[in-house]
């Protein structure tokens, strides 16, 4: 039964909802689940989420350092003994978030990128990535009014460079990829990833 599903897509796309919304269906049918985030799930991950959100000057390769420290601690301390306990684990991002925001956003190598993405996850990867798709415009206005951070205070060019990545990871794994329009109603959405992962399970 154990399963790692990851929602990914940029700020304000919607897929916290949906990852909640996942969750709440696989409980209620009495499969263990779990729900983590990144960066964060552990304390060492909690303290650099406030740092890298901080809005503190770095540099893109300190930044980048940063999200793979995170992702190490959670991956040992929490997501595959939840995995080696046969459970469902919904991550919040995952890998892919740093080659589409430190690669395609920030320039980075993504080779190095993908190294170091390897060296924090054992090779841990998921079995269904969902992609929830927004015009960067659309999905900034939904941000407006919440306290910004580094990210949403970015140039528009930053986000637009973000949904190029997202498209051309999904783009090169079709079968590991559900990209579904996050403008759809959420409920609408809520139930084809339901049926998407039911296949999964």
């Amino acid at each position: 039964m154990a399963c790692f599903i990851v929602f990914e897509g940029g700020d304000g796309s919607g897929k916290s909802t949906q990852a909640r919304s996942l969750l709440r269906r696989l409980r209620r049918r009495g499969i263990k689940a779990m729900r983590t985030h990144e960066p964060g799930g552990t304390l060492l991950g909690q303290s650099l989420r406030n740092l890298l959100k901080s809005g503190e000057p770095m540099t893109p390769i300190s930044e980048l350092m940063l999200f793979e420290a995170a992702r190490a601690q959670l991956v040992q301390q929490v997501i595959k003994p939840f995995l080696d306990q046969g459970g469902v684990v919904i991550a919040d991002r995952f890998t892919s978030s740093t080659v589409a925001y430190q690669g395609y956003g920030r320039g980075l190598d993504r080779e190095l990128i993908e190294r170091l993405n390897r060296e924090a996850t054992g090779g841990l990867e998921p079995d269904l990535t969902v992609l929830l798709d927004l015009p960067v415009e659309t999905a900034l206005a939904r941000k407006g009014g919440k306290q910004a951070d580094t990210f949403d205070d970015a140039p528009v060019d930053f986000h637009r460079k973000i949904r190029r990545g997202y498209s051309a990871l999904a783009a090169s794994d079709p079968e590991g990829w559900l990209i579904l329009d996050g403008q759809r109603p959420q409920e609408e959405l809520s139930r084809e990833i339901w049926s998407k992962v039911q296949t999964i399970l």
